[in-house]
């Protein structure tokens, strides 16, 4: 039995020209269609999207429900909302006290009278209750959820080490959070057409140190270009030919949440530099603490 190539879970074989495998915000290139209503799991895209992006759908939400509920207090009768504001259009005043009905505010200025209006604003009013739990674990979701934010070098860099050379590139932990036994793995991805079919060959690179205790300062990983590298002799233009990736998978132990966080990105061929080295990215002060300068982590020289 032909024994077949290592898939890390990506595929090895595809159609079609991929932009890149993993996305600079270390998202995996990869798009689900055919989903059924049901897949979808709403709290989990709240909790995983951007924080711009929850606010703006919690105001829209907010105010989608606000404006259902005042065209149905229009459609009961403006009328049975005793005290509104005579300056306010029949709408706005009908807006204004949904807001206050769906927030539990009740400043008592407006009330319902009648069947119709009090049982609009019951209901709203138990619709708030509920959406503003849900928004409360939502938010307390977000903030619990542990996470690392890991800064990667904007560039790799193919440097000398020793006697040779080496594929480095650096990271640094941007929070202040304690990370510790942190481990990294690279991967090489290279393209290649098989029986005129693309192929993917995954090799993982080994590191000079794949791991380390402590994560206060930066830390440069490095894969030394030898005998057994699978880069040794490999130039800009071997590695923009097979369309290589190096995939970086990144893990450690966060000892604020207790818990395990990951972290992934990924360096194209034209994002590695040829002939440069990192310039130091942390100083002491002069009261004799290390300063880390997380705007030089991706400062480089090139060697002459």
């Amino acid at each position: 039995m032909r024994k077949e190539s290592f898939d890390p879970g990506l595929t090895t074989q595809f159609t079609g020209e991929l932009r890149r495998t993993i996305n600079k915000d270390g998202s995996f290139n990869v798009q689900r269609t055919g989903l059924r209503w049901r897949d979808a799991n709403l709290y989990l895209h709240l909790i995983d999207t951007t924080w711009p992006r929850f606010l703006v759908i919690v105001f829209v939400v907010f105010l989608c429900i606000n404006i259902i509920f005042s065209f149905a207090y229009l459609a009961v009768g403006i009328q049975h909302l005793r005290g509104t504001e005579p300056e306010l259009s029949a709408f706005l005043n009908a807006f204004f006290f949904s807001i206050h009905t769906l927030t539990t505010v009740g400043y008592g200025n407006v009330y319902p009278t009648g069947n119709g209006a009090n049982t609009v604003s019951a209901i709203e009013a138990t619709i708030g209750l509920m959406a503003f739990a849900l928004a409360t674990g939502l938010l307390y979701g977000r903030f619990s959820k542990p996470s690392a934010r890991i800064q990667f070098s904007d560039r790799a860099l193919i440097a000398p080490y020793q006697e040779g050379t080496s594929l480095q590139f650096r990271v640094a932990n941007a929070r202040s959070n304690v990370l510790m036994n942190v481990e990294a793995r690279v991967l090489l991805m290279t393209v290649d057409k098989v029986d005129g079919q693309l192929k993917r060959d995954f090799v993982e690179l080994p590191l000079v140190r794949p791991a380390i205790l402590f994560f206060p300062l930066t830390w440069t990983i490095v894969h030394a270009i030898d005998a057994s590298s699978p880069l040794l002799g490999k130039t800009a233009r071997d590695l923009e030919k097979s369309t290589a990736e190096f995939l970086i998978l990144f893990q450690g132990f966060d000892d604020t949440f207790s818990q395990v966080v990951h972290s992934q990105y990924s360096y194209r061929h034209d994002e590695i530099v040829w002939g440069a080295k990192f310039t130091p990215a942390f100083r002491v002060d002069p009261k004799g603490y290390l300063v880390v300068e997380l705007d030089r982590i991706s400062e480089r020289k090139l060697l002459s």
